[in-house]
């Protein structure tokens, strides 16, 4: 059962044929109804009518056995005390009424009987009736019908009751013809709807199925300069299409991206490797001219590079700070300014009390970055502010360097990147601290960016919310 329904197609199918079976019968039955009720109340109409026209007569000083009654219609008319006054020809026999009886009884006669007719009062007929279900039996047919009784007073007082029938036949016969033809026509139309649904669906999920195979070929032939197939229309569909060649235009530039970064972190390794290499190579056979301070200097490099590299690891793993305790960025910056004993230039701080939250130990890194590469390209001397700007912690380091041209202010947050490449690497670094800088900003839910300081250089700005 599973695997029959298994697919999208077949339980929208199944699902659309259920509701419409649903529906259907519940408007059947609706309709059949209607319509039982509709045909019932024209049968008591017409034996109402048939009934009063009787009456009518017989209030109007008509004789019980003159009436002239019609054939087609069953008729009995019974008095107060149980007795049939007169029935229509061809009654044979009847239920549900006033009598079974089918003959006709004289009246006794009164002393009402022996005055002259202009003694008689007016008859009249009730204003109600009543109805009730029966049978009846007219020239040797059965039959089933409605009754419908309505009392009259003849011209000497006397209270009668007329019943009129009205066959039950043809209302009966309308409904059993609907209901087959319901039944009938049910099935096929639910067979419809099935294959129209099947057939709708098909065609709707024939993109879908074609994005699948697009996407099952690219997973295997690992090619993600591929794309799936955009329809022209404006459904979910189509967004869909839209939104995995995005996922795969990100996925393709996060894979470029490492593999860039793969190489050009191997690039950057083999040279301290092979310089430290060359050097304890050149110790082992000369001891007397082996450089120590220059092969401590390639295994610092080494460790700070290996550092970098597992740090951006770790946030291109997602990993956010935890933010439990907050940063006091002034006292931060005091700390780490006051373990800078080698630096080229002398540093100036300017920090107002502010707290973030965030981790220390990234943001001491990101600092430090910033203080480096503005020692790098100072002339004279670097600024730390630390402030406060409504829920934003700013903090700006600047130099009175030559400063960033315009056109590459977002190139040198990239990784790898260095400006001046007459720049020695040793002097230069490997192009990874401002770009962990602006990863370390994102991850605190902040911004880094660059541009003209007061001094004439560059102004590094640094801006992380004070809140959660």
């Amino acid at each position: 059962m599973r695997k029959v329904f298994g697919s999208v197609r077949a339980r929208a199918a199944l699902g659309a044929t259920l509701v419409v079976a649903v529906a259907l019968v519940a408007a059947g039955i609706a309709v059949l109804q209607v319509l039982r009720t509709d045909l019932g109340d024209q049968a008591r109409l017409k034996a109402q009518v048939d009934a009063r026209e009787v009456a009518s007569k017989i209030a109007a000083g008509a004789d019980y056995g003159s009436l002239k009654l019609d054939e087609s219609v069953p008729v009995q008319v019974v008095d107060e005390d149980g007795r049939v006054r007169a029935v229509s020809e061809d009654l044979e026999a009847v239920k549900g009424t006033g009598s079974a009886s089918v003959r006709p009884v004289a009246a006794g006669v009164t002393d009402d009987d022996d005055t002259d007719d202009d003694d008689r009062g007016a008859g009249k007929v009730s204003s109600g009736e009543e109805y009730s279900d029966g049978s009846a039996r007219v020239d040797g047919e059965t039959a089933d019908y409605v009754w419908a009784a309505v009392e009259a007073t003849d011209t000497s007082g006397e209270d009668v009751t007329v019943y009129a029938g009205a066959p039950l036949a043809t209302e009966r016969g309308a409904v059993t013809t609907v209901r087959n033809a319901m039944l009938l026509g049910l099935p096929l139309l639910l067979v419809v709807v099935a294959a129209v649904t099947w057939l709708v669906t098909r065609r709707a999920l024939r993109p879908v199925e074609g994005i699948r195979r697009e996407m099952a070929a690219i997973t295997a032939s690992t090619d993600l300069a591929r794309r799936v197939p955009e329809p022209g229309s404006h459904d979910e569909v189509a967004r869909l299409a839209r939104t995995t060649n995005e996922t795969l235009t990100a996925l393709e530039a996060s894979v470029a991206r490492q593999r860039a970064f793969v190489a050009d972190a191997s690039h950057e390794l083999r040279s301290p490797v092979a310089s430290l290499r060359t050097q304890l190579e050149v110790g082992a056979a000369h001891p007397e001219l082996l450089d120590l301070d220059g092969a401590v200097a390639d295994v610092v490099r080494l460790q700070r590079l290996a550092a970098d590299l597992l740090l951006l690891a770790r946030l291109d793993a997602g990993e956010r700070p935890t933010g439990e305790t907050p940063v006091a960025l002034d006292a931060l910056v005091r700390e780490e300014l006051a373990q800078r004993v080698a630096d080229r230039v002398p540093v100036r701080d300017e920090a107002a009390p502010v707290a973030v939250p965030g981790s220390r130990g990234q943001l001491a890194q990101v600092l430090g970055n910033l203080v480096d590469n503005a020692q790098r390209h100072a002339r004279g001397g670097v600024r730390v502010t630390v402030r406060e700007e409504g829920r934003w912690a700013v903090l700006e380091v600047a130099d009175d360097g030559a400063g960033v041209p315009e056109a590459e202010r977002e190139r040198i947050f990239e990784r790898f990147v260095r400006l001046d490449d007459a720049r020695s690497r040793d002097d230069g670094g490997a192009g990874l601290g401002l770009a962990i800088a602006r990863d370390v900003a994102v991850r605190h839910g902040g911004t880094l960016t660059v541009r003209t300081a007061p001094e004439g250089g560059a102004l590094f700005e640094l801006r992380l919310p004070t809140g959660p």
